[in-house]
């Protein structure tokens, strides 16, 4: 049985103009499940403020292709301040040429507010982009970001021809607001068959697979 079937299809529904991503940590799990939604061949802008590229380290286009199963274009800016940040998204989502902006903004600045996420979310919603602020070392605060989610990397389970090297990316997945959809807590994975997210409730088999996954020599996702 493929324990993904189990889990509710977000495939049907459509894209949020604006979502808001708080990573647990450092690592690359909140930026591959941001990418993970995209399709290979997608033209990506993706800026970071400062304090983001020095904590977290610049995209590494392989990687993000590897993640894909595809090609990917990336262009990446790096700005001073989170003001910049947002500046950039706001331009850039008139572009149709753009599949997504990417925008990583390091802690709580006063410049990311209500009233500037509301102009990113009107901006997308009527140019027909998708735009991601990914948020790190920040709590929620008000926002018009169409969803909003918690993500953190979780156990990898054994590679099909390794059995001590770790596997796909997993990640734990809370989406706290939405519009559009339920709330709730998922175990997500790249679909390499659908080219989406694959999404697992709790109880659906998620304890199979984090059984799987629970040894000493895994690694994080």
């Amino acid at each position: 049985m493929n324990l993904w079937t189990a889990s509710p299809s977000f495939a049907a529904e459509p894209p949020a103009a604006l979502a808001e991503v708080f990573a647990m940590g450092t690592d690359g799990a909140a930026p591959g499940f941001v990418l993970a939604h995209l399709t290979p061949g997608a033209r990506v802008l993706w800026v970071q403020d400062r304090l983001s590229r020095r904590e977290g380290g610049r995209p590494y286009l392989p990687g993000l292709t590897g993640l894909l199963g595809g090609p990917l274009e990336l262009l990446h800016l790096e700005v001073p301040r989170a003001v910049d940040v947002l500046w950039a998204l706001e331009q850039a989502l008139g572009c149709a040429a753009l599949s997504a902006v990417v925008g990583e903004v390091w802690g709580e600045p006063a410049a990311l507010d209500l009233t500037a996420t509301k102009r990113l979310a009107l901006r997308a919603e009527r140019g027909g982009g998708r735009a991601w602020l990914l948020r790190r070392a920040a709590a929620p605060a008000l926002s018009a970001a169409r969803e909003r989610w918690r993500v953190a990397a979780m156990p990898s389970p054994p590679a099909p021809d390794d059995p001590h090297a770790p596997g796909e990316a997993l990640w734990r997945a809370t989406r706290f607001r939405s519009r559009r959809g339920a709330l709730g807590e998922w175990l997500a994975r790249r679909d390499p068959v659908q080219r989406g997210i694959a999404f697992l409730r709790p109880g659906d088999g998620w304890e199979a697979l984090g059984a799987q996954a629970a040894r000493p020599d895994r690694r994080s996702a």
